[in-house]
């Protein structure tokens, strides 16, 4: 693996009161076979949330009320944030961030974001060190992916910000926020440390494992993530 780093300190994008939510959709949300997610979950407009017999939820299932209503405010504000931030590193074509160890920065594609293999995020030391992937299109990660956190990387610092669908590959380890325009889905077995966010689409879930990671100073939240984050396949976070 070899290293690329972003040249400048970046300030977290603030999800505001979309970061209790671990799941927080536009179209709906539909979950399939066993799934566990640490977080609140929404949906608004459209209000339909199915499966909810397959779903072990720590938190509130807001479904379209108030509260999910604001956070939605607060996402496309947060989307928007993330979107304008000026790239440290500009990829071409569709980028495959495998085998990659990459330290803070903004990372641009005008294309899509694919991941095969590790993807490792290095914090050098910093627990407040910040990381924005911007993708013009979608971010597809393919079966077994991971994203590793070392060295005080965390998860709740990382944000995919994508122009239309995430896709989480089968049995794949994924770290960070996703905020995606469109649809997000987890295929079988799929496991995300950090919150799903789809601002015009649905979220479809399938035997996943999802944690959403508190913002950067909430302690309370956090003490909650730590007693949850026991994952049939853990990264380890140095």
């Amino acid at each position: 693996m070899f290293s690329l780093g972003g040249a400048s300190a970046q300030m977290a994008v603030d999800l505001d009161s979309a970061a209790p939510f671990g799941v927080l959709a536009g179209a709906g949300i539909t979950i399939t076979g066993p799934t566990t997610i640490q977080g609140d979950i929404g949906s608004f407009p459209t209000l339909s949330i199915t499966g909810l017999p397959n779903l072990t939820l720590t938190g509130v299932n807001h479904g379209g009320d108030s509260i999910t209503q604001d956070a939605k405010v607060d996402l496309i504000s947060a989307y928007n944030d993330a979107a304008g931030r000026t790239p440290t590193t500009t990829y071409g074509s569709i980028f495959d961030l495998g085998g990659l160890t990459l330290t803070s920065g903004v990372y641009n594609d005008p294309s899509s974001f694919g991941l095969t293999g590790t993807l490792t995020l290095d914090g050098l030391g910093d627990s407040n060190a910040v990381w924005i992937f911007q993708a013009g299109s979608t971010l597809i990660t393919a079966s077994n992916s991971m994203v590793n956190l070392i060295n005080g990387a965390q998860a709740s610092n990382i944000f995919w910000q994508v122009g239309s669908s995430a896709t989480l590959g089968t049995n794949s380890d994924f770290a960070g926020n996703i905020l995606a325009s469109a649809d997000i889905t987890l295929n079988t077995g799929a496991e995300i440390q950090g919150g799903l966010y789809a601002l015009n689409g649905a979220v479809t879930l399938d035997s996943n494992n999802i944690i959403a990671v508190p913002e950067p100073g909430s302690a309370v939240l956090l003490g909650i993530g730590l007693a949850m984050l026991v994952f049939r396949k853990r990264r380890a976070v140095i």
